[in-house]
């Protein structure tokens, strides 16, 4: 039987990682995560895991001994959050290049400067073309899920490639809500035993591991870490096929809510996505056909999907949490424009930059969005494509 629990998100992703039990985690404190694994370490002392528990002493040691782990063939994770997430940036993308399944939280929270330690985005979109897998969390259950799900996604053998699962730094990570905890011997059956089929530690199976590559191999291995991701889309279906029979949550690529007859729709990630679909839910009720697309899987990013999803729609407000400094938008918005531009779906798009740094976003600005697309679509006429939402004057 599932336990329902009263957890924060740090607490329901250490209690993932409980039931997982890695062969190896490596930890450093950083806020907001630091709970996660603060709670994982009680775990340890307690003796329900019997994983080997690395203290480093920085988030670029701690990413160096999960890469050294997961290379010797160890189930390897660990976590962190904003400055710590770009101290890790060179061995983040060695991991990637090195096809090593871990599997790490990242705990959403500005980057420096000026100094700022609560929610947005920048965090992980600085790492969007690392070669991560990237899967965002709408609530605590999802967190939970996402990460049970992501050690099967970063360990099937067409993938093999490492996973950021996210949650928003502090509006999720210290906030209880109700989660359901699946049994623990159902997750162990779940996720299953790890066998890489190539390991440091094999010494009957020699291997070579981050030989110099330079013009002679670079380019065919990145070619293959690109096929990686083409392959990821049936699996990510198919291991949430399997989570659902065992939880009754299904999760696709991305999620409709409320689309079928809808005009208008707004396009955004993370926790946000529930006050929006209250949004949603409000407008509907005055008559409005309003709707809204959550995007979970952001890296690969779904674009046949959202392409689909947009076909419907006389326009769209795409909303982000980060800025991409000297583009015109923000890392969403480019990649929902690139989704539109020579694939025969013409709609007006518009973007939002909202809740930099912490900043709360209410109904009532979610709300004027769908005012604006409204007078967009009556009078034909865009406007600016750059906007804000909750920003001072």
């Amino acid at each position: 039987m599932p336990t329902i629990m009263g957890l924060s998100g740090n607490e329901a992703v250490a209690h993932a990682m409980r039931q997982i039990n890695p062969d190896v985690v490596a930890a450093y404190p950083i806020t907001p995560q630091t709970e996660l694994m603060h709670q994982f370490a009680e775990f340890h002392a307690d003796g329900l895991v019997d994983t080997e528990l690395v203290l480093t002493e920085s988030e670029h040691s701690a990413m160096s001994a999960t890469v050294g782990a997961a290379a010797a063939g160890a189930r390897a994770m660990t976590a962190t959050s904003a400055n710590g997430l770009a101290l890790m940036w060179e061995i983040v993308y060695i991991a990637a290049s090195l096809r090593l399944p871990i599997v790490m939280p990242v705990i959403n929270r500005a980057l420096s400067g000026p100094i700022n330690i609560h929610c947005d985005h920048s965090d992980t979109m600085g790492c969007r073309d690392s070669g991560w897998i990237q899967i965002f969390s709408e609530n605590c259950q999802e967190a939970y899920d996402n990460a049970l799900m992501a050690v099967k996604i970063s360990e099937h053998k067409n993938i093999l490639l490492p996973t950021m699962i996210t949650l928003d730094g502090f509006i999720l990570s210290h906030t209880l809500e109700r989660v359901e905890l699946l049994d623990d011997d159902v997750v162990k059956k779940f996720v299953g035993d790890y066998h890489p089929e190539h390991a440091l530690l094999d010494v009957d199976h020699p291997i070579t591991v981050g030989p110099l590559d330079l013009q002679d191999y670079y380019f065919e291995h990145k070619r293959q870490q690109i096929h990686a991701m083409t392959q990821v889309f049936p699996v990510i279906e198919q291991v949430a096929g399997e989570f659902a029979k065992l939880s009754g949550r299904r999760y696709g690529l991305i999620e409709e809510y409320r689309l079928d007859d809808a005009e208008r729709a707004i396009i955004l990630m993370g926790s946000s996505v529930g006050t929006a679909k209250d949004v949603v839910d409000d407008l509907r009720d005055a008559g409005e056909k309003v709707g809204l697309i959550k995007i979970r899987v952001y890296r690969p990013f779904p674009y046949d999907a959202i392409r689909a999803a947009l076909k419907k729609l006389k326009a769209v407000a795409v909303l982000d949490r980060a800025v991409s400094f000297g583009t015109f938008g923000g890392p969403v918005y480019t990649d929902v424009r690139a989704t539109l531009y020579g694939n025969g779906v013409n709609l007006p798009v518009i973007n939002y930059i909202y809740g930099l740094g912490g900043r709360d976003i209410d109904k009532a600005q979610i709300k004027s969005a769908f005012d604006d697309l409204k007078n967009i679509v009556k009078s034909g006429r865009i406007g600016e494509e750059l906007r804000f939402l909750g920003l001072r004057d």
